[in-house]
């Protein structure tokens, strides 16, 4: 493989964003090797623990946290870090730029031996996310933002050796425009309540498939679905890298009242408000 043509990002005067293609093979290189410390855990139930709030953490998000935040302190040591598995305050101001980390989203599905488990990286900027990185290593798709707008899925094996983002075939994300008529939506396989399904009731849904994780973003971004609402609690960390990929593809995430969907809330812990992730279109109930 050939070296990545920089090994850290340097910060323009007063500017604090990164070049998203240099973030992209940096960070490339170290989902590869989160996706091979997850997989090395893959199965062994012993190492669960829970957290205060009763939610599962493994020796797989510690070990994968461990990599993606060496990376990004090396990439970009003047941007902060808000990861799930750090000890960040959470109602501490972050500034204008910081980046948000899930280094295993969907613990559950991991638990489960299912597939739908990724490593987020999300990097926001005034709000709103500017850069995503979502790979789910158990089944090697990786969907990453490579400059303003633009957004790639590539296929890449796991590796403790890392992996040359310009050495991987790629092919640009598209999100599709739904038709009216025959809408398919997905829904959290762990989380969906009566308020999800009441709203779906107000939208021609054709078909539906549950699923974990950002992998819902992704479909949506790959043109395989159309609508993903979540009506309940999430985190910051759980959509913002989704976000960035659905968005450079050409689809939406909105609140309830149909603005954009902003991050850095401090005031709340970092909490998400509901949401709904769209493709190309924005359709109104019937």
């Amino acid at each position: 493989m050939s070296a990545p043509r920089h090994t850290t990002a340097a910060l323009a005067e007063g500017t604090p964003v990164l070049d998203l293609h240099v973030a992209a093979e940096v960070l490339t290189g170290a989902a590869a090797k989160a996706g091979a410390a997850i997989m090395a855990h893959y199965g062994a139930t012993d190492e669960i623990e829970y957290k205060d709030d009763q939610s599962p953490v493994t020796q797989a998000d510690r070990d994968s946290n461990e990599i993606l935040e060496t990376a990004l302190r090396e990439l970009a040591p003047n941007i902060p870090i808000v990861s799930e598995e750090s000890t960040t305050d959470r109602k501490a101001s972050l500034g204008q730029t910081f980046f948000l980390v899930d280094p295993l989203d969907g613990t559950k599905e991991f638990i489960k031996e299912r597939t739908d488990f990724t490593v987020n990286v999300g990097l926001i900027d005034d709000g709103f996310p500017c850069f995503g990185l979502v790979y789910a290593p158990a089944r090697n798709l990786l969907a990453v933002t490579i400059a303003d707008g633009v957004a790639i899925e590539t296929s890449m094996a796991p590796s403790k050796d890392g992996a040359d983002l310009n050495a991987l075939s790629h092919k640009r994300l598209h999100a599709r425009a739904a038709h009216p008529e025959a809408i398919t939506a997905l829904v959290s396989l762990s989380h969906l309540d009566r308020k999800t399904e009441e709203f779906l009731e107000g939208y021609s849904v054709t078909e539906r498939t549950a699923a974990g994780s950002s992998i819902k973003f992704l479909e949506i971004a790959r043109g395989n679905a159309d609508l993903y609402p979540r009506l309940g609690p999430t985190m910051e960390w759980d959509t913002a890298a989704g976000q960035a990929v659905l968005e450079a593809a050409g689809g939406h995430v909105v609140n309830t009242r149909g603005a954009r969907f902003r991050y850095g809330k401090t005031d709340s812990a970092l909490k998400n408000a509901n949401f709904v992730a769209w493709g190309r279109s924005i359709l109104t109930p019937r």
